[in-house]
């Protein structure tokens, strides 16, 4: 999931996105997120959003998702094709939330999405930022009837395990956890295909998925546990963003930490609690000497 980076004037910094990109890269990523709710979408203009796509289609050469960040089915159809014509090459799906507690507002939203653009959806079930929660068995319902068009369901409301374990039972589409990764274990235990999540150490999640493949629940428990302390701390609801950007900064792939009002800032007591969690990462946070073209 990419941050959309800003300069100290809080404009964008296409070169902090290349180096985020190439980050994607170096830990074997399965593919890259934009203009998701970790890249402040709705604090970017249309033209910025633009500029975002273009960036991420000609820079990285594995499968692309862009975020929708309306809810209205008219904006959301307008922001898609707006993006589209700015991507340089195809992206692999849209990223498009849940709208409706109604299972038949939401196919309606999905199947009008999916026509104005030919492409796949990923259903996205974000309750803390859509302010729309929706019954379990609505989503499989909404996920069975558009099944020729939707990719993946990205499942992100509290508690995941028990609705990712109920649409991997019931539908053919790979189901994603979220919230930082915070389930990541118990989500994979009830059939999460991965976890699409906005870490600033993504080499931790790439470690937990390789360990779960190779051995099962007790491997996977054993790779994340020294990663938890850290995913926990970086989810914290409402400061979340400016966390992991300032993370991402020290590591020198994003150039600042900012975030565009009204999202909070980082809280100057949580520093030093910033740097314990660092000092504990299982492996030493080196600087990468990242290519700044």
């Amino acid at each position: 999931m990419l941050a959309s980076p800003f300069d100290d004037d809080l404009a964008l910094d296409h070169a902090s996105l290349a180096r985020q990109l190439e980050l994607a890269r170096s830990v074997s990523a399965q593919g890259v997120v934009a203009l998701g709710v970790f890249g402040e979408a709705d604090a970017l203009s249309r033209e910025e959003q633009r500029a975002v796509v273009r960036t991420v289609t000609s820079s990285y050469d594995g499968p692309v998702v862009l975020g929708m960040s309306g809810r209205t089915t008219a904006v959301v159809v307008d922001q898609a094709r707006d993006c589209l014509d700015a991507a340089t090459r195809t992206p692999v799906a849209l990223m498009v939330q849940v709208n409706s507690p109604r299972a038949d507002v939401v196919v309606d939203h999905l199947t009008a999405v999916h026509e104005a653009t030919g492409l796949p959806v990923v259903l996205q079930d974000y309750p803390a930022v859509s302010n729309v929660r929706v019954a379990t068995d609505a989503l499989v319902d909404v996920a069975r009837r558009c099944a020729p068009f939707v990719a993946a369901v990205k499942a992100e409301s509290a508690p995941t395990p028990p609705s990712i374990a109920a649409l991997t039972a019931a539908v053919g589409a790979p189901v994603f956890g979220g919230l930082g990764g915070v389930g990541l274990v118990d989500e994979l235990a009830c059939g999460a295909a991965g976890a699409m999540t906005g870490m600033s150490h993504p080499e931790g999640l790439r470690a937990a998925l390789d360990a779960y493949d190779a051995g099962g629940f007790d491997a996977v428990a054993e790779a994340w546990a020294p990663w938890l302390p850290l995913a926990n701390f970086e989810g914290q609801l409402q400061i979340g963003l400016a966390l992991r950007k300032e993370i991402l900064r020290r590591r020198g792939v994003l150039a600042t930490g900012l975030v565009r009002p009204p999202a909070a800032t980082l809280p100057p007591p949580l520093l030093p609690v910033l740097d314990a969690h660092l000092a504990r990462l299982p492996l030493p946070d080196k600087e990468i000497a990242w290519n700044s073209a």
